[in-house]
């Protein structure tokens, strides 16, 4: 799959990069350090937006013909909103709330250019079983979640023995909403073959 512009993503996620290399494209990784607190008065879906758009604010004015794309995931567990934990009590926290419950992941994607600027969200459900201390104990000193909102990636340990189903993308949950984006950037006359 080629594209029409060259393609920046602003994101030091390894997870992130596999999921667009996957989808055949060819892109530089670029980073900047970016604030992301957010408006309080933000609805969940919004925040993943907002966090998005936030961040491609910080390349605006050094894009010339490339296309950027940034994203942002956040967990949330009623009205709440699980960030990424500070240390080993934090992720135990949340991981023992998140235990014998569902909960919804966002993801927040911008596209932009020089020209214009297009954002969406997807939101995946995901369930949990009820997870054991020493599980949690396990996960957590083995993976050393630290860089992942709501304290797991689905696509480790914990994800395999912990998640009974989920309802939506899958790769939203890891990070990117690859068929939604895709499916933008096609709209944008982005993709040639």
């Amino acid at each position: 799959m080629n594209l029409s512009r060259p393609l920046l993503l602003a994101s030091n996620s390894p997870r992130r990069k596999e999921l667009l290399a996957g989808l055949g494209f060819k892109f530089e990784v670029k980073v900047k350090e970016v604030n992301e607190d957010f408006p309080e008065h933000l609805k969940r879906a919004e925040v993943a937006e907002y966090l998005a758009s936030h961040k491609a604010d910080a390349y605006q004015h050094d894009l010339e013909n490339e296309v950027l794309i940034t994203a942002d995931t956040i967990v949330c567990l009623g009205e709440g909103i699980l960030n990424k934990p500070a240390d080993y009590k934090e992720a135990f926290e949340m991981l023992s709330a998140l235990s014998d419950t569902a909960h919804e992941v966002i993801t927040g994607v911008c596209i932009c250019s020089k020209e214009q600027k297009l954002v969406f969200h997807d939101v995946t459900t995901v369930y949990f079983k009820k997870l054991t201390e020493e599980e949690i104990d396990y996960y957590i000193r083995l993976y050393k979640p630290f860089d992942k909102a709501g304290a797991y990636g689905i696509q480790e340990w914990i994800g395999m023995i912990g998640i009974e189903r989920i309802e939506g993308s899958y790769f939203n949950v890891v990070g990117m909403p690859v068929q939604k984006l895709y499916g933008h950037l096609k709209t944008l006359g982005l993709i040639s073959s």
